[in-house]
């Protein structure tokens, strides 16, 4: 494994994350680095949203294009996940509510 160095950024300051520690990268893994400042994402559609987010005015029009389409992709991963929790908070409040009905009742 080779160790690489996240560079630091304001989320992670604000997040109380030590952008100095190291991150252990596998032999092999494929990688996808910022041209900006070098740090290192298991994804590329990760490193699109950070380039996109923090450096904006660094950008070409391909990697604004690419942080739209990273954006929108994340942005409807979120919309599902919260349709699901919903989902899945709705069948259990009625699977209690009938268990109690029966059982409690």
């Amino acid at each position: 494994m080779t160790d690489a160095r996240s560079s630091p950024d304001t989320e992670s300051d604000t997040l109380g994350i030590d952008p100095a520690s190291e991150v252990q990268i596998p032999d092999g893994a494929e990688t996808y680095a910022c041209d900006h400042c070098g740090r290192v994402f298991a994804r590329e559609r990760y490193r699109d949203l950070h380039r996109g987010r923090e450096h904006p005015a660094a950008v070409d029009e391909s990697e604004a294009d690419a942080y739209r389409a990273a954006a929108q992709s994340e942005w409807d991963d979120l919309r599902r996940y919260r349709y699901v929790a919903l989902g899945t908070l709705v069948v259990l409040y009625f699977g209690f509510l009938l268990a109690y009905a029966f059982v409690g009742a």
